[in-house]
């Protein structure tokens, strides 16, 4: 993957279980300054991939709300539910 004179070269072509995840490879110290964190194993699937369409602007104002935008649309359709709503 890099060539003599330190070049990395043309990644499209090379075979991606030669790749190893960050945290293996980083030193811990860098890990840290770089803010990365490890994601524990998932106990258990809680929630289902899907494909919706909205309103752009429905869309928009979601993710105004920053970070974690994804949970509250789903807090938000939990309360309609819940309510009896929909």
């Amino acid at each position: 993957m890099i060539d003599d004179d330190g070049e990395v070269g043309d990644l499209s072509e090379v075979d991606p279980s030669l790749f190893k995840p960050a945290h293996e490879v980083l030193p811990r110290q860098l890990q840290e300054t770089l803010g990365m964190r490890r994601r524990g194993p998932q106990k258990s699937p809680t929630k289902v991939a899907t494909t919706i369409r909205i309103d752009a602007d429905v869309l928009e104002a979601l993710k105004a709300t920053g970070r974690g935008w994804q949970t509250r649309a789903n807090d938000l359709l939990r309360a309609d539910i819940e309510a009896g709503r929909l």
